[in-house]
């Protein structure tokens, strides 16, 4: 794979990079994204209809058991060659700032730390009715919890139901992470943004603002979409093949 000097120079040059991370990333390790079609049981759900405040209200045990399908799937897969070149980049920059729109641990599994979630965590679930999380972590899931219908936990502080720590449609993200997330990309040499649509605002505005305050930005996507112009570069590749590669060209020997 060929890269632009430019682009390896910068890299190599930074002193703070930021990656910020889509559910491309993810879907190389065996998660299906919200795009994807669903096999089985849940294929005539589409996932919109059930990642939504309304929808828990009138089903809990169905939105519930469908995310615990999800954990069951995320438990299952391993991080790739992707998240690992992220994790291996941070020690070979002076600051590395890891922005994702995933909901699973794989870039903390392969060894990422201090990941910024926008959209919140499968495994930091909370109470639907006082907001608190509980004080011990979920039970890793098994097979008869991805079924249908999964009565939540009862919390411990209320007796409320607890829902998923994911930021459903309709719902804002969390403004600490999203203040990370802008300040960084406020203050950063380099954008890596890697397997993401684009088009999911405000997330989407991330790269935008990094261009904007004079960073270079680095698209990887199997499909990437129009640049701007200078500073900005597309690879048109998998993240697990791409990221890999550019860690190769900028810093090997």
């Amino acid at each position: 794979m060929m890269f632009a000097e430019e682009l390896l120079d910068t890299l190599r040059q930074a002193r703070h990079v930021v990656v910020f991370t889509g559910a491309g990333v993810s879907a190389e390790s065996g998660i299906p994204t919200f795009r994807d079609r669903l096999d089985g049981l849940w294929s005539r759900l589409p996932p919109a209809t059930l990642a939504t405040t309304a929808a828990f209200r009138a089903d809990p045990s169905l939105v519930w058991g469908w995310y615990q399908w999800r954990r069951t799937l995320v438990h299952r897969a391993q991080p790739n060659p992707a998240h690992r070149a992220i994790a291996e980049l941070a020690g070979m920059v002076p600051q590395l700032t890891l922005i994702t729109q995933n909901v699973d641990d794989l870039h903390e599994r392969a060894g990422s730390q201090d990941v910024i979630h926008l959209h919140g965590q499968l495994e930091r679930p909370r109470c639907f009715t006082c907001g608190r999380e509980p004080g011990s972590p979920l039970p890793a899931p098994d097979e008869p919890q991805a079924g249908r219908h999964v009565i939540p936990p009862a919390c411990e502080h209320c007796g409320g139901p607890l829902r998923p720590g994911v930021v459903w449609f309709g719902e804002s993200l969390p403004a600490d992470a999203l203040s990370q997330a802008f300040h960084a990309a406020e203050q950063c040499d380099l954008l890596i943004s890697v397997g993401t649509s684009g088009v999911v605002y405000p997330a989407a505005e991330i790269p935008q603002v990094a261009w904007r305050m004079r960073a270079t930005v680095l698209h990887v996507n199997p499909q990437p979409g129009p640049l701007h112009g200078e500073r900005e570069f597309a690879l048109a590749s998998a993240a697990g093949v791409a990221l890999p590669a550019l860690l190769d060209a900028a810093f090997a020997g």
